[in-house]
């Protein structure tokens, strides 16, 4: 099995098998780009500089010398995958180009502890799809009739709505409790007061590399390789808000005040060992959005909560990955279908992701069933929606044998509204 010269925890999400792509402020106050190993990390543009990206894709393109990874992601597979050999080559035991080089070292490496990450990619669009057959039953029993939970269209396409770019924030950001029209328990008109029901949505989501031109749709079989990787996503949700707003056009404010993302950005590749088949689809969808090529990954996905009443966090859910309905390539072949164009950088959020059990339902709105059946902590305290105080710790990793692959953590706290 390939091994790093660097000290790696057997439980860490970061061994050389990963290699996930960040970005952090330098003590200069500059944004570099770089990757995890362990508890550190490696400065990609230090070692851009040195001139070590030297293959055939990647030679001049000086491609970890920006701020942010667009211009890298851009450059598709190819590129990418040599970056990758790159790197796991030169942070390899076997390797002494960086491994016996002392003052380069000094140069590459931080702990992870000691500095401050940036989320990586600039995100000019953001898409949310309702990819979970369990979730969309959950929800629909919930707001509609249990034996028809699910509505006409949702077996046929993959059901989105179009978020807010400008809302999306790394992890560790807290989030202010929003505020909006309320239509209160038995009342005919609303009122306006901050939200209840605050939630989060446990979501993993896609960032888009090679764009599309306007009007040409990006094939099933050829969505792949607009795929850079993946990042953990909390899509917070006020959902008395969504309730009185989603008719007829959908979310809005309910959804648009914050999306947390984790600050690494696991690449396809480093997830290929936990390729799993997807679910069985009945009906078979249309053509364009068949095919034997749909992606499912085993990954382990938890949620903790803390509340301010608490020392540790507890977990109130683990998820699976694998638990979507639609994939990664047959949401991204129906958003371009009708020729709409990506853009690097874009994000696509896989929507909650539930499972069967219900310590895998991957909101408050499902663990606490919209309210009649709160969650009762170790500390004796009851949640039916997130109260101010709460932070909210999402995890995720796929386990091979003798590494595991994550994507770290996303958290965020919910603090009082703005007066």
């Amino acid at each position: 099995m390939l091994r790093s010269f660097i000290d790696v925890d057997p439980d860490s999400h970061f061994p050389i098998q990963n290699l996930p792509y960040g970005a952090f402020i330098t003590d200069q106050g500059e944004i570099h780009l770089c990757t995890a190993i362990g508890d550190r990390v490696s400065d990609l543009f230090v070692l851009d500089e040195e001139g070590l990206f030297n293959g055939p894709e990647l030679s001049g393109q000086m491609a970890f010398q920006d701020s942010s990874l667009n211009y890298f992601m851009s450059l598709g597979k190819a590129a990418w995958n040599e970056a990758r050999s790159t790197l796991q080559s030169l942070l390899s035991a076997d390797e002494p180009t960086l491994r016996d080089n002392e003052m380069l070292k000094d140069r590459v490496f931080f702990k992870q502890s000691e500095i401050q990450l940036v989320f990586p990619v600039e995100v000019g669009d953001y898409t949310d799809f309702y990819s979970s057959e369990q979730h969309a039953r959950n929800v629909g029993a919930m707001f509609r009739d249990p034996e028809n939970a699910l509505l006409p269209n949702w077996k046929h396409l993959p059901v989105a709505y179009h978020g807010r770019a400008s809302s999306i924030v790394m992890s560790g950001t807290d989030v202010h409790r929003p505020k909006g029209q309320i239509l209160p328990d038995g009342g005919s008109s609303p009122k306006f007061s901050p939200t209840k029901r605050v939630d989060f949505e446990l979501e993993v989501g896609f960032l888009a590399g090679p764009e599309n031109t306007l009007g040409q749709p990006i094939p099933i079989d050829k969505a792949a390789d607009h795929i850079f990787g993946l990042v953990l996503i909390n899509d917070w949700s006020a959902r008395d808000i969504q309730k009185w707003e989603y008719q007829p056009l959908g979310p809005f404010l309910a959804k648009n005040w914050a999306t947390s993302v984790s600050p690494w950005v696991v690449t396809l590749q480093a997830l290929e060992p936990f390729k799993t088949k997807a679910p069985r689809q009945d009906p078979s969808p249309l053509a364009y959005l068949n095919s034997d090529q749909r992606s499912a990954y085993d990954l382990q996905l938890d949620v903790h909560l803390k509340t301010a009443q608490m020392a540790q966090p507890y977990k109130i859910c683990m998820s699976n990955y694998k638990n979507l309905y639609w994939s990664m390539e047959q949401q991204l072949a129906h958003h371009t279908v009708n020729g709409c164009n990506i853009r690097t950088g874009d994000l696509f959020g896989s929507g909650t992701i539930s499972g069967d059990e219900k310590h895998s339902y991957g909101s408050m709105l499902e663990l606490a069933w919209m309210g009649t059946d709160p969650i009762i902590l170790p500390n004796g305290e009851e949640r039916s929606y997130l109260e101010d105080g709460d932070e909210v710790i999402m995890s995720g990793f796929g386990q091979a044998d003798g590494y595991r692959v994550g994507f770290g953590e996303v958290r965020g706290k919910v603090l009082p509204p703005y007066s």
